[in-house]
């Protein structure tokens, strides 16, 4: 099981503030540094203001050495899909071949009002999604003319460049995540185009169904579910003993209880155990959602702790 430490910097973080954490996450061995793509806090005013996502990955692309970084998820109604596949494509040079691209259809109305960003009805933005990975991908996989006729968006005789350093991807280009819950799009999109499904803060019990939906969608189209990698996402929230699990639930504003039910939350001892369930479900990657940037320890402890028992 690889551990991911994935953060919310629109709840409130700077720039700075993301490169502190990236930095302890790739001294402490995690697996990958992933931000959410996001404009607009949620519950909080987001204060200093959201930072832009592949902006400030390029930052960290220069700022850090090896660990992995990318987007959950990157909504596809926030760019244009030409200039989207050059973003990441260049933010993958620049990081030397260590991106990952999380792509999704958009579900937060509100950031879309307050930032002048059109948010079409959620069939719209699923054929606009659709469209958004089949260009992207087309554009990194081709050899030059690449034509695409979509509802939305059109491609003609595109050279697809600049090209990303990793060509391996499923797409031809660096990993690409699809998540989400729908039963009968999101995972026909997965099983099409995707490197990795990951299942978002849902239930144990869900996440299996839905891991199980994907699987028979690469089935339908003769691709083996093994090619394809399985998540989840979990708010994260660890302490020596419960006194430390409750105070590092109060500083992000939840219950530890709560947090014990559906999220990685616990003792040391407790946190293993749930980790072992979703390795047998056969999940190989934990998206850490880690809330309160400011405690380093937190990821520390992770570190020390966890991750030689896995």
């Amino acid at each position: 099981m690889e551990l991911r430490i994935f953060t919310e910097p629109q709840q409130g973080a700077t720039y700075d503030d993301l490169l502190r954490v990236a930095l302890e996450a790739e001294r402490l061995g995690f697996g990958a540094f992933f931000r959410s793509d996001h404009y607009l806090g949620m519950g909080t005013e987001g204060l200093p203001g959201p930072t832009d996502a592949w902006v400030s990955l390029a930052g960290l692309a220069r700022e850090t050495s090896t660990i992995r970084l990318g987007t959950m998820m990157t909504s596809a109604t926030f760019r244009h899909p030409g200039p989207l596949a050059i973003s990441v494509a260049n933010v993958d040079q620049m990081s030397g071949g260590r991106i990952e691209l999380g792509l999704g259809a958009g579900w937060f109305e509100a950031e879309h009002q307050k930032y002048a960003i059109p948010f079409p009805p959620v069939g719209e933005r699923f054929d606009r999604f659709e469209e958004q990975l089949a260009i992207v991908t087309g554009l990194w996989a081709t050899e030059g003319g690449f034509t695409y006729e979509g509802t939305h968006h059109s491609v003609i005789d595109s050279p697809g460049l600049p090209k990303p350093v990793q060509r391996d991807g499923r797409a031809g280009g660096p990993p690409v995540l699809i998540g989400g819950g729908g039963k009968k799009r999101t995972p026909a999109l997965a099983a099409a185009y995707a490197d990795e499904f990951n299942l978002p803060f849902m239930s144990f019990e869900d996440g299996l169904v839905q891991n199980d939906r994907v699987r028979a969608a690469c089935e339908a189209i003769d691709r083996d579910p093994a090619s394809l990698i399985f998540s989840s996402a979990l708010v994260l929230c660890v302490g020596e003993t419960d006194a430390d699990v409750v105070r590092r639930a109060e500083a992000i504003g939840r219950d530890a209880d709560e947090l014990r039910r559906n999220g990685l939350a616990g003792t040391v001892a407790e946190v293993l155990e749930k980790i072992g369930r979703y390795a047998e479900s056969g999940q190989s990657r934990l998206y850490l959602q880690t809330l309160d940037l400011s405690d380093l320890d937190h990821l520390r402890l992770v570190a020390e702790e966890v991750m030689p028992h896995l």
